[in-house]
């Protein structure tokens, strides 16, 4: 099944030893290159969020465990373009990361931390680093989660933005993209955590049952979620304890400005060398606290974890424009007929064009310039004459 819809341009807008190469996170200003020869189908593929966070060791506590996420929109060229939900199969690879569980004790420790076994290199929801990528039930996107990346490739480098290949084939043909499938597991507790002759984890928990009179020390490994409510893993923590979230940013905040950052978020998100916020906002100046409140403010208690986010039109008004619908966050939100606002911008945090190289040449495949998607023949066999104002149905 497939549905029609109409395309014209948008309004423009020493980790563990290793080093990250100078060409992966210096500026790259939008860039002109050829596109791709037409294909029979156009793939945009992009990341939920931007940035992943896991960790390397396990033993102790576990934060977050390799989750990574795929979505992908598979587009039928043509005059009247179409959105492809069915009659086509998609899959993934990530060439650089084959394997992820000779890397981490992950797999080691998940029986005692969520409660399964798992085969080496199946994440928690039963993918892999390669397979296929569902089509949503009811929607016109396919998505695979749980991918379980790690940041070191194959051959021990420190790789925070692994390029994810993902192919269709259908009756027309085969057709690929390149993007980024974005981890990092440098969360840097250790600038505020840790006593001499124990690892940070160690402190971190001692640091708790002095606090709030817990035994975690003598419960290790420790899923913070286990007892902190956390939308992210899905888990409903116990009653009266405040959700992760909240409470990690609440007794963090007076601390925050003891790390001496001069961007506070980056001791957690993900940490001071891996950009997470690497996006066209970024290059206007604008910083994490701009649209997500300081520490305190995102630690407030009436705030839903990973719901309650900043949404397009708290700063961008431009008559006769539509945003986000109501209710649903830019990232699971839709424009100009079914397209999503994610494949033609790119993923939050990372909304073209971004100053990382490796998040602009999917759109520069696609259309022979960094920045959204917004030459009318990436998609259209013929140029529109209709304008195009940016809303959800023209």
């Amino acid at each position: 099944m497939a549905r029609t819809w109409l395309a014209v341009p948008l309004a423009g807008a020493l980790i563990g030893g290793t080093m990250i190469t100078a060409s992966v996170l210096s500026f790259s200003p939008p860039s002109q290159a050829v596109p791709a020869p037409p294909t029979p189908y156009v793939v945009v593929a992009v990341n939920d969020l931007g940035m992943h966070c896991s960790q390397e060791d396990f033993s102790e506590i576990c934060i977050l465990p390799p989750y990574n996420t795929l979505r992908a929109q598979v587009i039928r060229p043509g005059e009247e373009p179409e959105i492809m939900d069915g009659d086509v199969t998609v899959s993934y690879t990530i060439p650089e990361h084959s394997r992820s569980s000779d890397k981490t004790n992950f797999w080691t420790y998940a029986p005692q931390l969520f409660g399964v076994n798992l085969a080496p290199d199946v994440g928690l929801t039963g993918h892999g680093l390669s397979g296929n990528i569902p089509v949503v039930p009811g929607e016109e996107y396919f998505e695979v989660t749980g991918i379980p990346v790690l940041s070191t490739d194959d051959s021990g480098r420190l790789d925070p933005y692994p390029i994810g290949v993902v192919t269709v084939t259908g009756n027309l043909g085969t057709a690929t993209t390149r993007t980024v499938v974005p981890v990092s597991s440098e969360m840097s507790c250790s600038l505020c955590h840790g006593d001499p002759g124990h690892s940070v984890a160690h402190d971190i928990l001692a640091d708790h049952d002095a606090m709030h009179g817990t035994d975690l020390l003598n419960q290790k490994p420790v899923l913070c979620a286990g007892c902190h409510a956390d939308p992210a893993l899905g888990t409903t923590g116990v009653p009266g304890i405040p959700m992760l979230s909240h409470a990690m940013h609440t007794s963090h905040a007076p601390h925050a400005a003891s790390a001496g950052l001069d961007n506070n978020c980056y001791a957690c998100h993900p940490g001071i060398r891996t950009q997470c916020q690497r996006d066209i906002h970024k290059t206007n100046g604008v910083e994490c606290v701009s649209c997500h409140g300081d520490m305190a403010a995102v630690g407030n208690p009436n705030r839903m974890p990973w719901a309650d986010q900043p949404r397009c039109s708290d700063c961008h008004d431009k008559p006769g424009f539509d945003f986000e619908q109501p209710g649903k966050l830019f990232k699971d939100s839709i424009g100009h007929g079914g397209v999503r606002c994610v494949t033609c911008h790119g993923s939050p945090h990372a909304i073209g064009p971004a100053i990382t190289p490796v998040d602009n040449a999917q759109a520069i495949a696609l259309q022979g310039h960094a920045g959204p998607i917004n030459t009318c023949t990436t998609c259209h066999t013929q140029q529109p004459d209709e304008s195009f104002f940016h809303k959800v149905d023209d």
